[in-house]
């Protein structure tokens, strides 16, 4: 960094700090998730929905393995 830095190069550097650390939070949080369905998998409670207790669809799994609501119940908490 230099003191002669233009303002849209003080923006860039900005900006780029602001990116950096919303991936950092996303990368934290996905990594807890993940180590939320390992502690399932060992518990014997994985693919079970947290709310209701039902088995998980298996395609819903396949595309988020971190998943811990059924379709039903992830619905009905966004609503």
């Amino acid at each position: 960094r230099t003191l002669e830095n233009s303002l849209e190069e003080d923006l860039d550097e900005q900006i780029g700090h602001f990116e950096t650390e919303v991936k950092a939070k996303f990368l934290s949080k996905r990594i807890v998730q993940l180590r939320k369905a390992l502690t399932n998998i060992k518990l014997g409670k994985y693919g079970l929905c947290e709310r209701c207790g039902k088995m998980i669809d298996t395609d819903r799994l396949s595309i988020n393995p971190s998943a811990t609501t059924c379709v039903k119940c992830e619905k009905e908490k966004e609503a």
